[in-house]
């Protein structure tokens, strides 16, 4: 018994610590408050009382009251010493216990009980689901291991939040609203049935928003328990730990290392084909719009092995598309094995005629490097990449996405204004004419090479002729896909130091809903090019609009392809005919266009390899009979 109390001690020495102990016949137990046990003999001539006062110091402090009254006992007691004392629950260092006095049944400690319900929610860049996923990492391993589907049944809260734009923004605050009517409310949701958490629960701001706004979130009527910015997530269990102790806690400090390499996230869509890598964190660009580079921190890149360790876990889960991840991806540095960082840098190359404010000391593997190596290693894997910048297309990037058969074509390229004059004042490193040249050189060397886009409508200062110029471009390129928004001014920006925000709301969301129209009359051109060729697409699921009969997934561009579920040719086990299922790799023929979307026939599972080496075989045939 002496040695099982002295695990207790430690174990309850520990700040929160729950635990279940079966303590022997001859004494009785019961919990005074949330903070004080209380050990009772109900054996003995005298009742002695033994209170353990639980407090948040290394050791636990004992408070001993005598209450003596007449009991009658069935053992016999005579004499004083055998009267249970403090010695008997917390034994010394150089205390033995005799042979005698060992109980037939010894103190246990039984399983910790659960510290508490998860429940989340995310909003903004996928970026963001990553960092949940991250988070979710960190919370299982000091011991929240549960999550539940609504917040009405969580003891806890995360809210990961996007502060990009104020829409974003308006969306957080109405969550929290409610999150406090939880909290506030949460004896009457109990007693009516709406809540089953065992106690208020505590609400968590991450992300963007929770680095922006810091201070003022926590002040605002209590909603709030814990602010916590992208890079101090391992710090989230301590500062759960001070909500307990009526402390706020708060941590948003940005750091110039912290990549999360060594956390194994914990997916979020556990049966997902499909999933997320984070290859670097930050941004050095500086736009005049953005606010990244305030909430993100500087740049800073994961080494290659960590990120291919990754991979092979996903890999071995059934992942048959990953997506890697940065604020601006194609930065991806990696200079972990830079032997001589006091030596002068190789040069940063960048795309042709592009121009960046930050200067780059030490070159590492790059992002062609990153690529090439995750896609000889993983043959059968397709791999994607958002988002990008502009400036980082080097040539050898460009090549070793031709080479590649399984790095999807498909670039993400934003513009944000057609105009140049708006370009210098987003501060973007290019005019107009440059990005256009880029978008040749692209297509040049890699024909079939899906592009998609941002764009911001009434940026400071931006006239007709500069909102005229912006939907000529985007007519001019085709893109398969854009991302379209009138601008919202953010604290902190270059821009709002320096420009005003002079486009008045009207007319920013009429110039949006002509570059919308302007996008949708383009873009119907790249479906409409499919028609007639075989695309191999990845299955997802089925279609949402004919469950029972059609299956959905992307192509290697990224188009959403639908077919008919039928029994078709399985060439990767030449085992018959089969219906396709999700993650099986089908050769689709392109029937029809709705100028969003493809729809075909189905005709083989294959294999990702076979099925561009079959492509290749065919083109060199083709080049020999001419």
């Amino acid at each position: 018994m002496a040695s099982s109390l002295s695990s207790l001690s430690t174990m309850l020495s520990q700040p929160h610590c729950a635990v279940r102990i079966k303590f022997p016949k001859q004494y009785s137990v019961r919990f005074l408050s949330s903070k004080l046990l209380e050990v009772q003999s109900t054996s003995c001539r005298l009742r002695r009382r033994t209170s353990v006062s639980l407090r948040r110091s290394s050791t636990f402090s004992i408070k001993i009251s005598r209450n003596f009254s007449q009991c009658h006992s069935r053992t016999s007691l005579t004499s004083k010493d055998q009267i249970p004392t403090l010695r008997d629950f917390i034994p010394k260092a150089t205390q033995t216990v005799p042979t005698s006095d060992v109980q037939q049944e010894p103190v246990m400690i039984s399983d910790v009980i659960p510290r508490g319900r998860i429940y989340h929610e995310t909003y903004g860049c996928q970026m963001n689901v990553n960092d949940m996923e991250i988070v979710l990492s960190i919370m299982k391993n000091a011991g929240y291991t549960e999550s539940v589907e609504v917040p009405e049944n969580a003891e806890i809260i995360f809210i990961n939040t996007c502060a990009i734009r104020d829409n974003a923004e308006l969306k957080v605050w109405q969550r929290l609203n409610y999150f406090w009517f939880l909290k506030r409310q949460w004896k009457s949701n109990v007693a009516s049935g709406r809540s089953q958490s065992a106690h208020p629960p505590k609400v968590v701001v991450l992300g963007c928003m929770a680095e922006r706004l810091k201070d003022k979130i926590l002040d605002a009527d209590k909603m709030v328990d814990v602010v916590c910015g992208p890079d101090a997530y391992r710090d989230l269990p301590r500062l759960l730990e001070e909500v307990d102790y009526g402390q706020k806690g708060i941590n948003t400090l940005l750091s110039l290392e912290e990549t999360y390499a060594d956390i194994n996230p914990v997916r979020i869509s556990k049966n997902s084909i499909s999933a997320f890598v984070s290859v670097m964190r930050g941004c050095n660009n500086m736009c005049s719009f953005c606010i990244v580079p305030f909430t993100r921190g500087r740049e800073r890149s994961r080494p290659v092995e960590s990120i291919v360790k990754e991979v092979a876990e996903l890999w071995k889960e059934g992942v048959k598309e990953v997506t890697l991840l940065g604020q601006n991806v194609n930065s991806y540095n990696d200079t972990s094995g830079v032997e001589n960082p006091d030596e002068p840098a190789v040069s940063w190359e960048l795309s042709d005629g592009f121009s960046s404010m930050c200067k780059v000391k030490h070159v590492g593997l790059r992002f062609a490097d990153l690529l090439d190596r995750l896609a000889i290693e993983f043959p059968e894997m397709r791999f994607r990449y958002t988002s990008p910048h502009p400036k980082d297309f080097p040539d050898d990037l460009l090549y070793v996405m031709r080479d590649r058969y399984n790095i999807c074509k498909s670039i993400h390229l934003p513009a944000q204004s057609g105009s140049s004059a708006v370009l210098e004042r987003m501060r973007r490193g290019y005019t107009r004419e440059v990005y256009l040249d880029l978008v040749k050189k692209i297509r040049d060397i890699i024909p079939e090479m899906g592009i998609s886009s941002d764009f911001i409508c009434g940026f400071c200062g931006e006239t007709e002729e500069d909102h005229e110029d912006t939907l000529s471009l985007v007519k001019t390129v085709c893109y398969d896909m854009a991302y379209m928004f009138a601008y919202s001014m953010r604290e902190k920006t270059h821009a709002q130091r320096k420009y005003v925000d002079d486009v008045p709301e009207d007319v920013k969301q009429r110039r949006l809903t002509e570059l919308i129209e302007a996008f949708r009359g383009s873009t119907g051109q790249c479906y409409d090019a499919k028609i007639g060729t075989i695309q191999l697409v990845l299955v997802e699921g089925p279609n949402k609009r004919a469950p029972d009969t059609e299956l959905i997934g992307k192509s290697d561009r990224g188009h959403r392809v639908s077919f008919t579920n039928l029994p078709i040719p399985d060439k990767v086990d030449n085992n018959g005919k089969r219906n396709p299922k999700v993650g099986d790799y089908v050769e689709v023929h392109i029937t029809k266009s709705t100028r969003a979307s493809l729809f075909g026939e189905a005709l083989a599972i294959t294999k990702l390899s076979s099925f561009y080496n079959t492509l290749h075989e065919e083109a060199v045939a083709f080049a020999s009979r001419t």
